[in-house]
C-alpha cells in the first residue's frame, strides 16, 4: 500500500509534519525474532515509519482520506494520507487484523518470555541467523499520492490516459526507481554483513573474555575466603582483601559492560535482518516490472501488426474502387452514346 507518511511535531503535539516529498510504500511485517508485527516504509534507504503493532493500538480515520495512529513505544502519532476513501478503509481493516494478530500472538508467547528471562546467557550461533522479518501482506501497487495536509485532502483531476500508454510512459521509470532502490540496498548489505561479521568475530571474543573474567571472579572469591578464614588479621592481608574487592568490582564493572555492548549488537543484527527482506522484496518487484514491460512490448507488436495489415486493406478497397469508378465512366459514356443515335433517330424519322 502506498501513501503520504506524517509525523506529529513533537514540539506543539497538533501540526503534522511530512516525512515524504512523495507517496512512499507501506507494509505489514512480521518480526519471528519477537513475535511481533510491524509497520515499515522507507524513503529510499530512510525508514521514515517502524511501528510495533500493539494490541492496545488504535486506528483512528481523521477525515475521508487520512487516518493515525499513537505509537507509545516510539512516543510519536503517525498519519498517513491516502487518495481515496476505498484504500484508507482497506488499510484500516488491515492494521485492525494485525492487531487482532498481534494480540494472540502476545498471549501465546508469555511462557517463552518467561523462560528467556531465566537464560538470558542462551544464544544462537553466528551461523545460524536467519533473517526474522517476514512480509505478511505484498506492497500493492496502487497510485496512492500522500497529502500534507490531513482535513482537506482534494486531489488535482487529470486526464485518464489509456492502459497501454499509461504503462508505456511509467515502466522505464519505475525501472530505474527500483533498479537504484537494489543497488542502495545492496550497498548497505554489502557494509551490514561486514559489520554482522566483525560483530561475530567480537562476540566470541567477548565471551572467551566474560569466561575468564568469571573464573578470575571466581577464583578471588575463593581467595578472598581463605584470607578471611585464617585466624591472623595481618595489615597485609587486610590491604590484600581490599585489593581483591575492588578487582572483583572492576571485572562486574567490565562484564556488565559487555553486556550492554552485546545487547547493542543484537539490535543491529536485528535491522541487517530487516534490509535483507526488503532487499529480497524489491528484487521480485523489478522482475514482476520486467516482466510486465517484456508482455506489453509484444502487445505493441501486435497492434503494429495489425495495423499494417489494415493499411494493406484499405490500399486493397481504394484500387477496387477506382476499377469500378472506371467501369461506370464507360458504361455512363456508352449510355451517352446511346442516348445520342436515338435522338438523331428521332429527328430523322
Amino acid at each position: 500500500m502506498e501513501g503520504g507518511s506524517e509525523l506529529i511535531d513533537p514540539n506543539t503535539k497538533k501540526n503534522w509534519v511530512p516525512t515524504s516529498k512523495h507517496a512512499v510504500t507501506v507494509s505489514y511485517f512480521y518480526d519471528s525474532t519477537r513475535n511481533v508485527y510491524r509497520i515499515i516504509s522507507l524513503d529510499g534507504t530512510k525508514a521514515i515509519i517502524n511501528s510495533t503493532i500493539s494490541p492496545n493500538m488504535t486506528f483512528t480515520k481523521t477525515s475521508q482520506k487520512f487516518g493515525q495512529w499513537a505509537d507509545s513505544r516510539a512516543n510519536t502519532v503517525y498519519g498517513l494520507g491516502f487518495s481515496t476513501e476505498h484504500h484508507l478503509t482497506k488499510f484500516a481493516e488491515k492494521f485492525s487484523e494485525y492487531k487482532e494478530a498481534a494480540r494472540q500472538a502476545k498471549g501465546k508467547s508469555q511462557d517463552g518470555k518467561m523462560e528467556l528471562a531465566t537464560s538470558p546467557s542462551q544464544e544462537s550461533p553466528a551461523g545460524e541467523l536467519s533473517s526474522p522479518l517476514t512480509p505478511v501482506t505484498p506492497p500493492a501497487m496502487d497510485n496512492i499520492n500522500g497529502t500534507d495536509d490531513p482535513c482537506d485532502i482534494t486531489p488535482e483531476p487529470r486526464p485518464e490516459p489509456s492502459q497501454n500508454a499509461l504503462a508505456f510512459t511509467h515502466s522505464p521509470s519505475i525501472n530505474k526507481h527500483w533498479e537504484a532502490e537494489l543497488s542502495a540496498l545492496k550497498g548497505n548489505n554489502a557494509k551490514l554483513t561486514a559489520t554482522l561479521l566483525e560483530s561475530t568475530a567480537n562476540v566470541k571474543q567477548w565471551k572467551q573474555q566474560l569466561a575468564a573474567y568469571q573464573e578470575e571472579a571466581e577464583r578471588l572469591h575463593k581467595r578472598v575466603t581463605e584470607l578471611e578464614c585464617q585466624n591472623t588479621q595481618t595489615p597485609v592481608i587486610k590491604s590484600q582483601k581490599t585489593e581483591l574487592n575492588q578487582t572483583i568490582e572492576e571485572l562486574e564493572s567490565t562484564l556488565k559492560d559487555k553486556e550492554e555492548e552485546m545487547e547493542r549488537l543484537k539490535e543491529e543484527v536485528e535491522n541487517a535482518n530487516e534490509l535483507l527482506e526488503q532487499r529480497h522484496s524489491l528484487t521480485q518487484k523489478l522482475l514482476e516490472t520486467e516482466l510486465h514491460g517484456r508482455v506489453l512490448e509484444e502487445q505493441l507488436l501486435g497492434a503494429e501488426q495489425r495495423l499494417e495489415e489494415s493499411q494493406e486493406e484499405q490500399e486493397n478497397f481504394r484500387k477496387s474502387l477506382r476499377t469500378l469508378l472506371e467501369m461506370l465512366d464507360g458504361k455512363i459514356f456508352e449510355l451517352t452514346e446511346l442516348r445520342d443515335s436515338l435522338a438523331k433517330l428521332i429527328e430523322g424519322s
